[in-house]
């Protein structure tokens, strides 16, 4: 079976090999440390193990919800945000054909995301739109009282339950939630809610290949169970015993944590799949949030290729030389289109006739590295066989395996994210939330 490959070789006009190699002793001390839960923030190291613990009853255990649902629903809203998002979202929107949305028949349910923002335009006309729609629910949240995940299940669950009843909406609903604590699982076990569990020591953003990730996947038809094996695989390409010059993951860590030393502070991982854009956004919020402390960190950034060459190109050719780019490359589309020859020639085009449309994409992918790499951008290329639930577990396991071992290399705590709760501080003091009374009083008197 193939596999993920990672090319370094455009790098080296701003590091050298040996900058890389440099990082074998402490890459090989960090993966001890993740595997022994030695590290920093080792009480939230369940992700490590995860693709080989899955077991055959929770994978059919979701399946079945995932059927239930299913036969109940056109539409499922999953509600979450963060971690408890973009997982699940980045799987679906690689794997659904571009113009799904605008089938009239679907073979599984169209599956929706809210709780992600507070517009409430867009929660306006969600509701406008689920209004006599057979629909439902997954939440999404450990403690319940996220305020934009809770606002999105308040409305949602009030227009469920006076659709098609109290009775009937508790079959439509799923809660992904606490084992034991917090307001939705006081809700759900009042209620008699379908439940899965987020386990204790998997954070948000390691939480793909939990029931969090998996019940939506599952939900728009997809096959976690292939998901699943490609993490498997993955877990045993990067596992502490591989070599570190045959370890994708701990190769990856040393070249960003070495462009980091030489002056690259951001790196833009980019794409020419257009159903690849939320993975650049999962793997933003995966990197970001768990290297961003301390005042250290690389500024994660994210473009879509050739789209972006229009308008970000600009910048990345020529702006400020303080990035680098990883690209993740698909090497093989799902179909076949060739450019015709045309009599007239208008467009000039005729030099492509009978050529894949893949192939001018893979010349453009070619021909930009080529000039970003002469620009002075140093680039890295991850390559997929093919897109598909497969490679995409692995790509997910090699992204998670190599942050965790390049958190380590910065010094950080890459699996705690104390920053996030800055706003919320604010926000409650704000709309005088009781409790935050204090805080109330303190911003208004700032904000004066």
């Amino acid at each position: 079976m193939k596999t993920l490959t990672l090319d370094l070789s455009g790098i080296y006009t701003a590091v050298t090999p040996q900058s890389i190699q440099a990082w074998e002793e402490k890459s090989n001390q960090y993966q001890q440390q993740l595997h022994a839960g030695t590290g920093l923030g080792n009480d939230f190291l369940g992700w490590i193990n995860l693709p080989c613990e899955i077991s055959e009853e929770q994978l059919s255990s979701i399946e079945e919800a995932a059927r239930g649902l299913q036969e109940r629903c056109d539409y499922v809203v999953s509600i979450g945000i963060g971690g408890s998002y973009l997982g699940a979202r980045a799987v679906i929107e690689a794997l659904t054909p571009s113009f799904e949305a605008y089938q009239t028949k679907h073979t599984a349910p169209q599956v929706i995301f809210a709780g992600h923002n507070i517009g409430e335009d867009y929660l306006s006309e969600l509701v406008a739109f689920l209004r006599d729609k057979r629909f439902g629910l997954i939440n999404i949240s450990k403690s319940g009282t996220t305020t934009e995940p809770a606002i999105a299940f308040r409305i949602l669950k009030a227009l469920l339950e006076e659709q098609v009843g109290r009775e009937e909406a508790r079959e439509r609903i799923i809660a992904v939630t606490d084992k034991a604590r917090g307001a939705l699982r006081t809700l759900a076990d009042k209620e008699g809610y379908k439940t899965f569990i987020i386990p204790d020591d998997i954070g948000g953003r390691f939480s793909v290949l939990t029931p969090v990730g998996l019940l939506p996947i599952a939900v728009a038809g997809f096959d976690i169970r292939e998901l699943v094996r490609g993490a498997r695989e993955m877990k045993a390409l990067v596992d502490e015993s591989v070599p570190f010059a045959e370890n994708p993951s701990a190769l990856y860590a040393a070249a960003r944590n070495s462009l980091y030393q030489a002056g690259k502070k951001i790196e833009i991982l980019g794409n020419f799949h257009p159903r690849l854009h939320y993975i650049g956004e999962w793997w933003k919020q995966l990197y970001g949030e768990s290297e961003g402390k301390d005042h250290k960190g690389i500024f994660n950034a994210s473009v879509d290729f050739s789209a972006d060459l229009h308008s970000m190109g600009q910048w990345i050719q020529e702006g400020e030389r303080s990035i680098f780019e990883t690209i993740v490359s698909i090497a093989e589309p799902d179909t076949t289109l060739r450019i015709e020859s045309d009599e007239a020639n208008l467009d000039g085009l005729n030099y492509l006739a009978g050529k894949r449309v893949d192939e001018v994409n893979k010349m453009a992918e070619l021909g930009v590295r080529v000039a970003h790499i002469d620009g002075g951008v140093p680039n890295i290329r991850i390559v997929l066989p093919k897109l598909d639930a497969y490679y995409i577990g692995q790509l997910f396991y090699f992204f998670e395996k190599a942050v965790g071992i390049s958190g380590y290399m910065l010094e950080v705590n890459p699996f705690n994210q104390p920053g996030v709760e800055a706003y919320k501080k604010n926000m409650f003091a704000l709309l005088e939330k009781p409790g935050f009374e204090a805080d109330t009083e303190a911003i208004k008197a700032r904000l004066k």
